[in-house]
C-alpha cells in the first residue's frame, strides 16, 4: 500500500518543483492554462513531469485528486 502523503507540497516535490507554500502560490498565480489544453499537455511541464501527470491520471492514483485541484487552480478564468 502506498503511504506517500498526498498534499500540494508533496505533489510539487514529486514534480521536482519548489514545494514550500510561497513557491506553490507563486507558481499557481503565474500560471494560466486555457480551457482547451489538458493539464498534462501544458507547455510549462518538462517531459518527465508530463509523463508523471499522465500516468497518475490514467491510473487514478492517489495524486489524481491533487492534480485535479491544481488543474482547477491554473485554468484561465479571464479573457
Amino acid at each position: 500500500m502506498d503511504t506517500t502523503p498526498t498534499d500540494l507540497s508533496h505533489l510539487f516535490a514529486q514534480l521536482g518543483l519548489a514545494a514550500d507554500e510561497p513557491s506553490i502560490e507563486t507558481f499557481i498565480a503565474g500560471t494560466r492554462l486555457p480551457a482547451d489544453v489538458c493539464l498534462s499537455d501544458a507547455p510549462f511541464w518538462n517531459s518527465a513531469q508530463r509523463e508523471f501527470i499522465k500516468e497518475a491520471m490514467m491510473q487514478d492514483s492517489n495524486w489524481s485528486e491533487l492534480l485535479d485541484q491544481l488543474d482547477a487552480r491554473v485554468r484561465q478564468t479571464g479573457p
